[in-house]
């Protein structure tokens, strides 16, 4: 194939390439449901762990941050981890980010599903949902969602930012007058404020919080995505890491507040835990018991569109990276570009073809419900994401600290140093001890089966491996520069 056939439009402006980053962590999406994961292993401590995740992403940013300053690639951690620890770990990365977000693609179909169903309950459409209305709503976005990805990102990542922006906006304004109302006295139940939201709960240890952390890294994964736009963006190596430090602070403080006011405006007891838990649209609902009926469903229409706008981000991220592999080891078919939309049109639907393969297998296989399915999907991409965000973190230390050029202060190692602990620990307490019952017995194995498949391939296949290496080392777009 034609070198020129491999290349992507340079087109997108900084808030455009911030535009991914925000679509895919979809704060208005993940701030309504994912809190939700682990409020039945850490009760009202859900805010902590949140904190906790939010603490480790600022300490795992600086490595993408720095390591974008100098080098960009359509493959992310894939072209990042490549230069900086070789050939083998790059394709590992880059095969692990891959996974993420096509399992956080099925986490966005089922966001969909879900959300849209709840739509039509507040609407009056329909009594209720249903096993099957959220897997059709949720196909049916897929479908939109594929179309929209082959042609256009630029035009969809604005309109997406824009009904994303007015959702947060109602959102932040449904968290201040919970906020008013419960410190006045005049919550509709009687609830009241609290910082007990960020203590560990009677009866649990502080490691079991970390069970719960891993719904804090889902919800600000995503972050990184922006360096997926390495090549499309117009000036790189200086609006990707601006938009993924701009991204990371404002993630940090909007998720450990509103996740402390949900919980507090449900009830930090066991009667609102139970509801919390229980609700179709959490900020929605809270819409509609503090202010009215109209808030709690004009949110909940926000809260549907953020969710494509996630699966936007995430089909997108994943066909970049599967280009990206494909382009360097010289797999044609995902390795095509659009010769008039500059898309790699090929990758996008392999990607939408997988996510709805995995979708039907997993209701079919195991009779879950779409929450179910969202659930262990995003459990899944989040723990091959700790695996690659520590990948990442390896070669930035590796890169900034021992290359034998002095490229930052020594005394900024501590800070991927610790951001390495805080995801290895996270990782080692959501597999082991291995689950035994329940439906998280399966998401480890089959972390662990996804990511061995990624070891396997490099080492059963050497000269290919070689050969993606040499790409990278080649590759224009990791040629050092100077850090701005």
């Amino acid at each position: 194939m034609h070198q020129a056939d491999q290349k992507l439009s340079k087109s997108l402006t900084i808030w455009e390439v911030i535009g991914i980053s925000i679509a895919l962590m979809a704060p208005s999406m993940a701030a309504n449901i994912n809190p939700q994961g682990p409020a039945s292993v850490v009760g009202t401590a859900v805010p902590l762990a949140f904190l906790i995740a939010a603490i480790g992403i600022v300490l795992v940013s600086y490595g993408f941050i720095r390591l974008t300053q100098s080098f960009n690639h359509a493959g992310s951690v894939y072209g990042l981890v490549g230069k900086t620890l070789g050939a083998r770990p790059g394709v590992i990365a880059g095969w692990g980010l891959l996974g993420t977000y096509t399992f956080y693609s099925v986490v966005s179909t089922m966001a969909t599903g879900v959300f849209g169903s709840a739509l039509l309950k507040q609407l009056g459409i329909v009594d209720e949902p249903g096993v099957a209305l959220p897997f059709i709503i949720g196909g049916l976005g897929l479908v939109l969602i594929v179309a929209l990805a082959v042609t256009s990102v630029k035009r969809g990542t604005r309109l997406l930012l824009i009904v994303e922006g007015l959702t947060v906006a109602l959102i932040l304004l449904t968290v201040i007058v919970v906020l008013v109302k419960i410190l006045s006295g005049n919550a509709p139940h009687g609830e009241t404020f609290t910082m007990s939201v960020f203590t560990v709960p009677a009866g649990a240890d502080f490691s079991t919080v970390f069970l719960g952390v891993v719904f804090g890294f889902l919800s600000f994964a995503g972050f990184e995505a922006a360096a997926t736009m390495g090549e499309e963006a117009h000036a790189p190596r200086r609006d990707i890491p601006k938009a993924m430090l701009g991204v990371v602070i404002f993630g940090g403080i909007y998720f450990t507040v509103v996740t402390a006011v949900e919980v507090m405006g449900f009830g930090a007891n066991a009667e609102g835990m139970k509801n919390f838990v229980g609700s179709g649209s959490l900020l929605g609902d809270l819409g509609k018991s503090y202010v009215g009926d109209w808030l709690g469903v004009i949110i909940t229409l926000g809260v549907t569109i953020s969710a494509m706008g996630c699966l936007l981000a995430c089909v997108v991220g994943a066909a970049r990276m599967l280009f990206a592999l494909g382009r360097d080891a010289e797999i044609s078919t995902f390795a095509k570009v659009s010769a008039k939309t500059k898309v790699p049109t090929t990758a996008v639907y392999w990607v939408g073809g997988a996510v709805a393969v995995f979708t039907i297998a997993w209701r079919l296989m195991f009779n879950a419900a779409a929450f179910d399915v969202f659930v262990g999907s995003g459990v899944i991409g989040t723990l091959i994401l700790l695996i690659v965000y520590g990948l990442a973190t390896i070669g930035a230390i590796k890169f900034l600290f021992f290359s034998g050029k002095q490229r930052v202060p020594r005394y900024e190692i501590i800070i991927p140093i610790l951001g390495l602990l805080m995801v290895g620990y996270t990782f080692y307490r959501n597999v082991w001890p291995l689950p035994t019952t329940g439906a998280g017995q399966g998401y480890d194995i089959i972390t662990i089966a996804w990511l061995l498949i990624g070891v396997i391939a490099v080492i059963a296949a050497p000269k290919l491996t070689k050969k993606m290496g040499d790409r990278i080392n080649a590759d224009e777009n990791l040629i050092e520069t100077d850090m701005q």
